[in-house]
């Protein structure tokens, strides 16, 4: 199956769907991502925080693949917002993932108690530098962005935010929408809390879907790019199979109403 792809704001492509390694131990990322890359992942996330650079790059090396042909993206840390230190983590990136330029480096968290200014300057000047081939930004606001907009050079190609059916986020991703920044989705299952929901689970059985598969594809069918995260082989396969069906609108529209406001992480005004 063929991944579309989405354009962003700066011309780059990405892969509508990639593979997370949010809390998958380091000894374990080589293997992951090696299993994922079988399947048929060609997009890659993951951050200096999750402690698992090294061993994606390990992996992508030593696949029989060029490089280059894996979109990687990674995340600034959060203690590493001072302008030297986040060039420093830039380019410790780089060397941990064994590449030349990162695909797209996002700030992680805008951290209200610390700001984001110095390291978004830093960011740009990765850019600048062919360094970063995008720049985006994870977890911000529309007071965030609009920031970002009126005081800075350049506009944020992504925003990575929290989201699923039961936050569905609709006036953050028309304000992405608006701006053209890509929206993607992180938790897009609510950590399986909405895998159980009595909706998701009429609809899978009628369409002959599992409920991840209707939840993902429920992403898909709404623009944003989503990373399923998965230590199983098959459910990686089953992750990657959904681009041979298509939701009804009335289906989209059932599981969009499912919105709680419920977050499964923290609140980006609060998180420091």
């Amino acid at each position: 199956m063929t991944v579309p792809t989405i354009t962003l704001n700066n011309g780059v492509e990405i892969p509508q769907l990639g593979f997370g390694v949010f809390q998958i131990k380091p000894d374990d990322t080589a293997a992951a991502v090696t299993a994922a890359l079988d399947a048929g992942y060609r997009h890659i996330d993951t951050a200096e925080m999750y402690g698992n650079e090294k061993q994606v790059g390990d992996a992508i090396a030593a696949y029989d693949v060029d490089p280059t042909d894996v979109f990687v993206t990674s995340k600034l840390n959060n203690g590493f917002h001072a302008y030297d230190d986040a060039q420093r983590a830039i380019d410790a990136s780089l060397a941990d993932l064994q590449r030349e330029q990162i695909d797209l480096f996002l700030i992680h968290w805008p951290l209200p108690k610390v700001g984001f200014d110095d390291a978004w300057r830093a960011l740009e000047k990765g850019y600048a530098d062919g360094k970063l081939r995008a720049i985006g930004v994870s977890n911000f606001q529309p007071h965030h962005l609009r920031r970002l907009h009126e005081e800075f050079t350049i506009r944020p190609a992504v925003n990575q935010i929290e989201l699923h059916p039961y936050l569905t986020q609709a006036d953050l991703l028309a304000f992405d929408t608006e701006h053209e920044i890509a929206t993607e989705a992180w938790s897009p299952i609510a950590q399986g809390l909405v895998l159980d929901d009595p909706v998701i689970a009429e609809i899978a059985g009628r369409v002959g879907r599992t409920a991840a598969q209707v939840v993902l594809r429920w992403h898909i069918q709404l623009g944003t790019i989503v990373f399923p995260k998965s230590l199983k082989p098959a459910r990686m396969a089953e992750n990657f199979a959904i681009f041979d069906f298509e939701l009804a609108d009335d289906d989209m529209a059932l599981i969009s109403a499912l919105n709680r406001d419920e977050r499964t992480g923290p609140n980006p005004d609060e998180f420091n």
